[in-house]
């Protein structure tokens, strides 16, 4: 989506694990102002710089937490893979990720944060037998919020991407009415794909045909799977896209054209999207800068969180806390 400017700002929001700022961005244009954001990692830091803002402070958060802001919303995209399928699935006995999440509860009970907004994969409600989320929302309800959880899918809200995300929604009980918070409706979606490929293609995105059997094939006795390319609707991008997986786990499309401009012997008409393509399909406006390696860039689109989820979860938010907070005399 493109850009959107909001002149009167409100409500001060601060984003943890921001990488290279999907939600920030949600909530900005939304109307809200994200005043301070952190990222461990320098790539996605650098990214943000040139495209979001400089409100970014690179570092591990556990070193760093004494300088967060007064805020009214806690915004974060925790580390997911302890919860991912393709993952090990550690959950909170990965003790570098996992327990990342309680330093989010620790910061919650330090500040006077109103609402807290959290993202992962859709696997973390299933994890462990579903046990892993109700410990997240047992623990956010004892340190006062009430909590309302969704999973979201990138292709109902304007981006050809099937994406699934669990978004949680906590509301401190002693700073709004009862009222349940109502996540935003699913829009139909009125493009593909193909409507999002770049016109331009650099004959290094085509596969070679030494690359044509492994990534078009369906794989080894161990791992039979049928290969897919040109669908309308995306596979949902993964942060490790430059390796170029199978085409069954993989986007690859047929680009005769480009294919026909290239005039390569050894490089056949089908390839891997673009870094500027996977952009469009997580939301991120236009005028996006990539200051990165490919490698980087798709490892950073494969871990954002789309921006036209984030502006469609914030916008409701906006409505809710307009609505609901209570207003102290």
């Amino acid at each position: 989506m493109e850009r959107i400017t909001v002149k009167n700002k409100k409500y001060r929001v601060v984003s943890l694990f921001a990488g290279i700022g999907g939600l920030d961005l949600g909530f900005e244009f939304a109307g809200f102002d994200v005043i301070w954001a952190n990222d461990f990692d320098k790539y996605a830091v650098e990214t943000y710089k040139a495209n979001v803002g400089n409100n970014i402070v690179h570092g591990d958060i556990r070193e760093v937490m004494d300088q967060i802001p007064e805020h009214d919303v806690l915004i974060g995209g925790f580390p997911c893979q302890p919860f991912s399928t393709l993952g090990k699935l550690k959950g909170f006995k990965d003790e570098e990720r996992g327990t990342l999440f309680f330093v989010i509860k620790e910061i919650l009970k330090k500040s006077n944060s109103k609402v807290v907004v959290l993202e992962n994969v859709k696997n973390i409600v299933n994890h462990d037998k579903g046990k892993t989320f109700e410990r997240i929302k047992k623990e956010l309800d004892e340190i006062g919020f009430t909590c309302f959880s969704h999973i979201l899918n990138s292709q109902d809200y304007g981006v050809p991407q099937r994406r699934n995300r669990m978004f949680l929604v906590g509301v401190r009980r002693d700073c709004f009415d009862t009222k349940e918070f109502v996540f935003p409706e699913k829009k139909e979606l009125k493009i593909t794909t193909q409507d999002l490929l770049d016109d331009k293609v650099d004959e290094k995105y085509f596969l070679t045909k030494k690359l044509e059997p492994t990534i078009l094939g369906y794989g080894t006795k161990g791992y039979i799977v049928k290969p897919t390319i040109d669908l309308p609707v995306s596979k949902t991008l993964c942060a490790t896209m430059h390796k170029m997986h199978r085409a069954s786990q993989d986007n690859y499309v047929t680009d005769e054209k480009n294919f026909k401009k290239i005039k390569s012997n050894n490089r056949i008409a089908v390839r891997k999207l673009t870094p500027n393509e996977c952009r469009q399909l997580q939301g991120f406006p236009s005028d996006w800068k990539q200051v990165v390696s490919d490698t980087q860039a798709y490892k950073q689109f494969g871990n954002a969180v789309t921006v036209n989820v984030a502006y469609a979860v914030a916008s409701s938010l906006m409505k809710y806390m307009d609505d609901n907070l209570k207003r102290r005399k």
